[in-house]
C-alpha cells in the first residue's frame, strides 16, 4: 500500500482548522472522581492519559492557550479525577488523573484506577486516547498496561512525546524511532507519532490539526 503524503498547502490547511477550533470557546464541563458522577455521553471525547508528572495539564493548557484551564503543580499525582472539557460544542476534552505515582493512599491510588480503566474500556464516545510520554524517558511498562487494555477494548490511542524541549535533536530521533516501533506492534494504537514541548510550543499546532480532524462537523 501507497502512503500519500499531505502536500504543504494541505498541513498548512490542517493546521489552520486547528488553529480556528482551539481560538474557540473551552469550558469546564464536570469533574468525575466516581463512575456516577460521569457526565453523560453526547460530543465526541478525546482523553489524555499519561504517567505522573508526564505534563500532561501544561499540554492541555498549551492546546487550548490558556495557562489556568487544568490544573498543574510540582506534586506528581494532582489530577485526582476525570476532567471534561467542552471545546467549541464541537470536541469534549478528558484530562484523566495520571497513572504511576501519587501522593496518595493505595485505596485512592486503587479508585482512580478503577475509575480511569473502567472509563477507558465502556465510554462509547470515545474516540480517541492520546498516550503521552515523556520524551526523556520513553515507554514505561505502566503505559504497556493502558495500551494492551485499549487493544483489547478496540478503542483507538496515538502516543504523544511531550517535554521535547529537554532532548537533544539526536536523542529526540531516537526516541520517535523507539515509541513508532513499539506503536506499531499494537492493533488499536494509530501510527503517527506527535512530539511535543508545553514550554517552547513544539508540535501544537500540528497537535491541534490532529485534534481537529476529530472534532464533530459544526
Amino acid at each position: 500500500m501507497i502512503e500519500i503524503m499531505p502536500t504543504a498547502e494541505d498541513q498548512a490547511a490542517a493546521r489552520e482548522r486547528g488553529r480556528l477550533l482551539f481560538a474557540q470557546p473551552c469550558e469546564f464541563v464536570a469533574g468525575a472522581a466516581q463512575l456516577d458522577r460521569l457526565p453523560e455521553m453526547g460530543l465526541p471525547e478525546i482523553a489524555f492519559a499519561g504517567r505522573s508528572n508526564v505534563g500532561k495539564s501544561s499540554l492541555v493548557n498549551a492546546l487550548t492557550g490558556r495557562k489556568t484551564l487544568a490544573r498543574t503543580s510540582q506534586t506528581p499525582g494532582r489530577t485526582q479525577q476525570l476532567n471534561f472539557f467542552d471545546l467549541a460544542e464541537a470536541l469534549c476534552l478528558v484530562d484523566l488523573p495520571g497513572y504511576g505515582y501519587a501522593k496518595a493512599s493505595k485505596t485512592a491510588i486503587a479508585s482512580w484506577t478503577n475509575l480511569v480503566n473502567t472509563y477507558l474500556k465502556g465510554r462509547a464516545n470515545l474516540i480517541r486516547v492520546f498516550i503521552l510520554i515523556d520524551a526523556r524517558h520513553g515507554t514505561k511498562d505502566v503505559d504497556r498496561t493502558v495500551m494492551e487494555m485499549l487493544d483489547i477494548a478496540a478503542v483507538t490511542y496515538q502516543a504523544v512525546l511531550t517535554k521535547c524541549d529537554k532532548t537533544t535533536d539526536v536523542e529526540l530521533e531516537k526516541r520517535c524511532a523507539e515509541v513508532e516501533a513499539e506503536f506499531r506492534g499494537h492493533v488499536a494504537a494509530y501510527p503517527a507519532i506527535i512530539s511535543t514541548s508545553a514550554n517552547t510550543k513544539l508540535g501544537i499546532e500540528d497537535f491541534r490539526a490532529t485534534i481537529a480532524e476529530l472534532a464533530a462537523p459544526q
